[in-house]
């Protein structure tokens, strides 16, 4: 009696899908828990904006009087200033044209640089909600460890204020990119028979576990792939940015970067209004179709108050800019959307793209879907992984026990 030799297998694989496939596997192992943490870090913040308006509906909504009549600006301000014990500055308001809103005031300051913990690189972060018509604060918040904005800082870094954090993650989701176009080589169907078709397109899901991960992995790949691939390279603009300047340049067709707006304020012209009050008056006019209008105070002898108009409810995209000296409140400078270049609106559209809120509600389900789904890829293609690994190993025991001549 001798030992079979293990019949060798033929296969008409190109020398290039094989090493495809070769990489398909092992990038896909190697890089398996990034794209798992990033899938559920990005499915859990999918919804944050209406998680949160939920479960503090009664801070974020306020009672809208007949009037309709709003508080100055300043004092709002100041009442927030004043909540926060008169130390931290607010340097953001966000104002709604939708009257039942509360408004925001946040106060920012930057910690350490060197920091390699996210939580350490910021010596503040607070927002404060004001009933604008009442001047009630109705919530305080430290969004340094608000949930949503740990789980955001969780999937652009790991907490990690270091390089090193987004590094791992850019190049995790670099390889994603590879692995989806890949995996995409590896489903297409050889012709498009019934059989092929059914078991392209369709979970067979009264077939055992192994096929039922198997069709996991391969069917529900295919239907998030456009959707996985859109999350991926809107978030490689962020991981690197020559990402970002390649995308910038193919998109505008030039190497010359955006027109700056520019203005500085005139500290020895004065008026006898509040200047911050006459700005944001004067962008109110301006920004009529506008749904919010961000304001941010002047910080310097020169530098200007900043109101920008965005025009939809969460986006960010579609915004004009306007530049007011901060000592009299009058109007320096004005960006619109309509003057920035193709490159410089992509670019602006990027985190909308990311988080599907360019598409509204139906855009956040897909982004949802396609996160959760992306999550699992690594776990049914590990399991795939392992069983043709411990098949192999019980075919090689069989072939090699002793075998009657």
């Amino acid at each position: 009696m001798s030992p079979r030799k293990p019949i060798q297998k033929k296969t008409n694989k190109s020398r290039i899908r094989s090493i495809s496939d070769w990489l398909h596997l092992w990038l896909g192992i190697a890089t398996g828990l990034v794209v798992f943490h990033l899938g559920i870090t990005g499915c859990i913040f999918a919804f944050q904006k209406e998680i949160t308006e939920f479960i503090h509906r009664k801070e974020f909504f306020v009672q809208v009087p007949a009037n309709q009549k709003t508080i100055s600006l300043s004092i709002l301000k100041a009442t927030a200033e004043k909540t926060l014990g008169g130390k931290k500055k607010i340097t953001f308001i966000s104002s709604y044209t939708q009257s039942d809103r509360a408004w925001e005031f946040g106060a920012y300051k930057p910690g350490n640089p060197k920091a390699f913990w996210y939580f350490d690189s910021i010596a503040y972060y607070d927002i404060v909600l004001i009933n604008p018509y009442t001047g009630k604060v109705t919530l305080v918040s430290d969004y340094r460890y608000e949930f949503f904005s740990i789980i955001k800082m969780l999937h652009w870094s790991f907490l990690i204020n270091h390089p090193i954090g987004q590094q791992v993650i850019g190049w995790s989701t670099l390889i994603f990119v590879f692995l989806l176009i890949s995996g995409m080589v590896m489903w297409w169907p050889k012709n498009l028979k019934k059989s092929n078709f059914d078991k392209s397109f369709k979970i067979k899901w009264k077939a055992k576990f192994k096929r039922i991960n198997y069709d996991m992995h391969n069917v529900l790949g295919f239907y998030v792939m456009t959707i996985c691939l859109m999350l991926a390279l809107t978030g490689l603009v962020w991981a690197f940015q020559w990402f970002q300047n390649t995308v910038y340049v193919v998109a505008s067709g030039s190497t010359l970067p955006p027109k700056a707006i520019e203005a500085q304020s005139d500290s020895t012209k004065t008026v006898k209004a509040i200047p911050f009050d006459v700005a944001f008056e004067t962008a109110q006019k301006m920004f009529k179709n506008a749904e919010r209008i961000g304001m941010s105070p002047a910080e310097g002898g020169t530098a200007t108050i900043y109101a920008t108009g965005y025009k939809g409810k969460e986006t960010y995209w579609d915004f004009d800019v306007l530049l007011f000296d901060q000592y009299t409140g009058k109007l320096l400078a004005r960006k619109k959307q309509s003057d920035k270049n193709t490159g410089e609106a992509l670019i602006g559209m990027n985190y909308d793209i990311h988080v599907g809120a360019i598409l509204g509600l139906p855009g956040k389900i897909m982004a949802f879907f396609a996160s959760l789904i992306a999550a699992s890829l690594p776990i049914t293609g590990f399991i795939i992984w392992w069983g043709k690994k411990k098949k192999k190993k019980n075919t090689a025991a069989a072939e090699n026990y002793p075998q009657p001549n």
